[in-house]
């Protein structure tokens, strides 16, 4: 009886295994889930709605540098920097930087309300299904997206900005 037992428990151990080994291999082979986008990789392109309802697609800005921000209204940083983006925005709109400002799963009235009170004139789209931050792997906000205007990703930085370190940012993705 003993035999048996053992035997039973051994074989379910191994189908256990085999069913965990062959899920792992599964997940790694066959998941189309892609790593997050980081220095040196080309931007990956996109197509969101901006505030009037018009599509803005990032390979529109080729040849410019651009400024992508992630943000939320929600967000107490976000909030703190976008009086400097849009400041440095202003100085570096006629030198081929741009900024685009990613807003993250809110409603376009709760966006629309926020960049009037704040006067904010760059473009702000709406990423209301979440699938640019997903595609882009961003984690904490705010996060922002150096790119050149190859569409090469320069750098990325997360945590809020101050007016010195927007301007210095803005310097390196000028053409």
């Amino acid at each position: 009886m003993k035999k048996q037992q053992r035997f039973i428990m051994r074989t379910v151990i191994l189908a256990v295994i085999a069913l965990a080994l062959g899920y792992t291999l599964f997940q790694t082979v066959f998941s189309d889930k892609e790593e997050p986008v980081a220095a040196g990789d080309m931007a990956p392109n996109f197509v969101l709605k901006d505030l009037d309802g018009n599509e803005v697609e990032l390979e529109d800005f080729k040849g410019k540098g651009v400024f992508l921000n992630f943000w939320g209204t929600y967000c107490p940083p976000c909030e703190k920097e976008m009086p400097a983006i849009q400041r440095q925005y202003e100085k570096y709109k006629d030198q081929g930087v741009v900024v685009l400002a990613v807003d993250i799963a809110e409603t376009e009235l709760t966006v629309k309300k926020f960049a009037e009170e704040k006067n904010l004139t760059f473009p702000i789209v709406l990423d209301q299904q979440r699938e640019v931050v997903d595609t882009y792997g961003v984690g904490n906000l705010p996060a922002t997206y150096l790119i050149s205007p190859e569409g090469e990703v320069l750098d990325k930085i997360t945590g809020e900005l101050n007016d010195t370190r927007v301007r210095d940012y803005m310097e390196q993705i000028k053409p």
